[in-house]
């Protein structure tokens, strides 16, 4: 199945874009804003970020016109029963514009033909967003588990 994704569907604002195009990705300003200004990845060294973007499906937001990196999330997913979206992030000044809500969508609008049986998620802020795309609370959180930090 083609990853390629162009689109500007789910109320993305003129002038704005959203692809899976790796070779689109701006890695350097991706680290950036994730190690520097995301809470979930302070710190994140670059070359773990590099492994996560290699590891993963990823979705760039991009202007139009500039084609500049506007935003960024990825999925890690075997492409037949699951996914984790993760580092979702919107670049400050382009905050505001419903990029971020378009963006959960185009993730949700593409993982779609693979069937999958789940797509989680874990965030501490912007719940509206995911819950306009159609993302939920657990329903039973109690057959969650988890190894690592939390």
């Amino acid at each position: 199945m083609n990853d390629e994704l162009r689109t500007t569907a789910h109320a993305l604002a003129s002038g704005f874009e959203i692809s899976t195009d790796p070779a689109r990705l701006d890695a350097a300003l991706i680290h950036r804003w994730l190690s520097e200004d995301s809470y979930w990845a302070l710190g994140r060294s670059r070359e773990k970020q590099d492994a996560a973007i290699a590891g993963s499906l990823n979705f760039g937001v991009y202007d139009s016109a500039s084609d500049a990196q506007l935003g960024y999330a990825r999925v890690v997913t075997d492409r037949a029963t699951f996914g984790w979206l993760c580092d979702v992030y919107i670049a400050p000044e382009a905050r505001g514009k419903g990029l971020g809500t378009a963006l959960a969508a185009a993730v949700r609008d593409h993982l779609e033909p693979y069937g999958l049986r789940r797509i989680l998620l874990a965030t501490a802020d912007a719940h509206e967003v995911y819950a306009k795309v159609g993302f939920a609370p657990l329903d039973r959180p109690e057959k969650w588990m988890a190894l690592g930090s939390q």
